[in-house]
Order: structure tokens, then sequence, then C-alpha cells
């Protein structure tokens, strides 16, 4: 990450830092259910603090669309930021009007406080100009913190980075260098799982990898829309018959860049999606009429394996099957844990993102043996997809 600037290169003590954090977590009856997003950015926070920096959190919450919506306050969130860094975190309740300057006005250094939802103003989303003036008002630099947000050019991710001097917060600077090892000076050979329900929303993800890697892995039920698209007849299960011929336009551009495309041999089928229903083991020509493939079988997981032996570097999104649900997991947690093992052996750099392999990859027990897992999703598809994002390329030297 050496062309982007980091917390490094600023002198923060004494002065205001703007930190745009992703705070968008998931709440129930006004408590925050899961910490996962706010532990993350607590580093970045917690070290700006220490050097003496007047710390002042943005960060988005819901879809407002541009109105106050009382449930979508902050306030709660600033509670439970207080608890993971040990730290009181002063809130205030509007974004750039009288309580966030009076609040920032009071701040002593090491402070951390925390404005209202930005997008509470419709400007925040339109990237305007002079609703990012006055979020630069409020501070003398600017970090941001928030990849997962990074593929959205708006005020707060994209507007501010022009208006003061930035930087990559920590947790920005692990992601992109860790996506950077991943996919843009890899060690080869590269392997990419891409699974999934629909093949329709990972066209561009496959059409980039097939071009980017040695091995392209596909699961899922966009797996079933490639097996049928070359022959085979896959039942009773999820198919996107319309696009067998883009199927077969990434299976012949794939063929043409070298890049060997991997699916499942055999399938385990049910003839029902309930959890422990009644399911059996078959090879792909023998799929009954009224069954569907909700599983790759043990002799796709041994195929897989054996070509993750041969790898250096693994990307990874989307599961193998219905793994919500056993015994349709089992195809997703044996390839994560001989992954996670690769990896723990010191064989093979694994990366990881987006929200359903997130919680596959916690599932399979493998959470921490990966070398990282990005709890970004769109920015993590788009980031696959080969696109620029604005809030990374803004913070590039």
């Amino acid at each position: 990450m050496s062309q982007f600037k980091t917390i490094d290169d600023l002198d923060v003590a004494g002065k205001r830092v703007l930190v745009r954090a992703d705070l968008n977590v998931p709440m129930k009856d006004g408590q925050v259910t899961d910490t996962t997003r706010i532990d993350r950015t607590v580093p970045t926070l917690t070290e700006l603090s220490d050097k003496g920096a007047k710390v002042i959190v943005i960060s988005h919450f819901g879809r407002p669309k541009g109105q106050v919506v009382p449930e979508m306050s902050l306030a709660p969130v600033a509670k439970a930021l207080s608890q993971s860094c040990g730290h009181p975190v002063a809130f205030a309740t509007d974004t750039v009007g009288e309580s966030a300057r009076m609040t920032i006005d009071a701040m002593a250094e090491g402070d951390i406080v925390m404005l209202e939802n930005l997008r509470f103003h419709a400007d925040e989303e339109a990237n305007d100009k002079a609703f990012a003036v006055k979020l630069s008002n409020l501070g003398d630099l600017y970090v941001s913190d928030a990849f997962s947000c990074s593929h959205r050019a708006h005020a707060s991710t994209e507007g501010l980075a022009h208006l003061l001097p930035s930087a990559a917060g920590r947790l920005m600077q692990v992601e992109v260098e860790s996506l950077a090892r991943a996919l843009e000076n890899p060690q080869s050979p590269v392997a990419a799982v891409v699974g999934g329900a629909k093949v329709s929303t990972k066209m561009e993800v496959l059409g980039n990898l097939s071009q980017k890697v040695d091995v392209l892995i596909i699961g899922g039920g966009m797996a079933n829309t490639f097996l049928f698209a070359k022959g085979i007849d896959v039942g009773n299960s999820l198919c996107e018959k319309d696009m067998a011929d883009a199927a077969r336009g990434i299976l012949s551009a794939a063929e043409k860049a070298g890049c060997d495309i991997v699916l499942p041999v055999d399938a385990v089928v049910a003839r029902e999606f309930k959890a422990g229903a009644d399911s059996q083991t078959v090879a792909l020509d023998a799929i009954p009429s009224d069954a569907m493939m909700l599983d790759v079988g043990p002799a796709s997981v041994a195929d897989v394996t054996a070509k993750l032996e041969q790898c250096k570097t693994l990307v990874w999104n989307g599961p193998f099957g219905a793994f919500e649900i056993p015994p349709f997991d089992a195809g997703t947690n044996a390839v994560a844990q001989a992954a996670a093992r690769m990896t723990t052996a010191g064989q093979m750099v694994s990366v990881a993102g987006g929200g359903d392999t997130v919680a596959a990859l916690a599932h399979a027990g493998v959470s921490d043996d990966f070398s990282y897992i990005s709890t970004a999703g769109g920015a993590f598809l788009e980031w696959m997809e080969g696109k620029k994002l604005p809030g990374v390329e803004v913070l590039r030297k």
C-alpha cells in the first residue's frame, strides 16, 4: 500500500480528525446485536486518540433517504462504540449543525465523539460539494476507514478527501493490502472460489477472474447453470436457463486465457429444501428429474481440495451449497476447512469476503484461520469485478 498515505504520514496531535467508519451494524430493539464492524475500526480510533487527536467519527446507518428517521439514529451505536473501545464517546444530535459544532468545540486532545447519521442529509449520497465543505469545516484531517463503503462516491467517502489532507485508517489499510496480495500481485498459482445462488449477479466477477486466475472453482446454484450449459440435466435444481449462453461464453474465454474452470462432479440432492430432508449423493448423469442439487458431493470436495493443494493464493466469495441448512453445509465446510489447514500450514494466502461467505466460514469454524476475511459486501464484489473503487482511488498519492 506504498502509494497510499496512512496514519503514519499524518501529524495528528491536537488536530480534529474526521474518521469515516462503517458502523452500519445489525440492531434489534435499540441494541446492537453484532459489534464486528465496530470492533474492526476501534484500532484506528484508539491509535488516533492515543496520539492526541480529537477524533470525530462519521458514519451512515440504514437507508433513511435524506430524512431524519429517529429509529436510524447512531446514538445506540455511539454507546456500543464506547464499550468496545473502553473510552467515553460523546454524541452530537446532528451531523453538520449546532450540536456537531458545540460537541467538537468542547473536545480535549484524545477525546472521541460521534456525529449523527450522515444519510439524514440527501446531500451525502449525492456527493454534494457544499455538504462536503460543511463536513470538512468540522475537521483538520480526514481518515477513511470504511472500505466497505468505498465503492460509493459519497460526500463522506470521496468528496471529503479532496478538501482535507487525507489518509487510510488501519482497517482500510489492511483491507487494501490484503486484497492487493490476493489479486494485484499474488503468488501464483491463484485459485478463486465463486459460489452463490445466481450466475446473473456474478457475471462480471466470473469474467474478470477468468482472465486473472489459474483455477476458477464454481459452486452453489450458479454451478447448476454452468452444468446445464454443458448439456447436463439438473432436474428440479435452481438454474438460470436464460444464462446458458453467457455461461458458455465464460467457459470459452477461460479456456483461451488458460484458466482451469472447476465444476462439481457429483451432487447431494433432495426433493425438498428443509433441514434434515432425505438426501442422496448422485453422479451428475443421475440427478432425478424431481430432485434438486443442494450441495456438492464428496468426489467434488476431493477434486477441489486437490486443486487447492497446487495453489499459493485463494480468493473466495460464496458457498458451495445451501450451507444454512444441514446436511447441505457439508461441502462448504469441508472445502473451507481444507483451505484453512493449507493457510495455517503456510502453504497458501487466503482472502475471503461477502456477507454469505463470512457467515459460511464462521459456520465452518475457520474465521480465524484464513489470512484475511473482508466484511465488505458490495465493495468486495466490485473489487473482484476489477472495478476501481472511488473511495480507494481518492486516497492514492
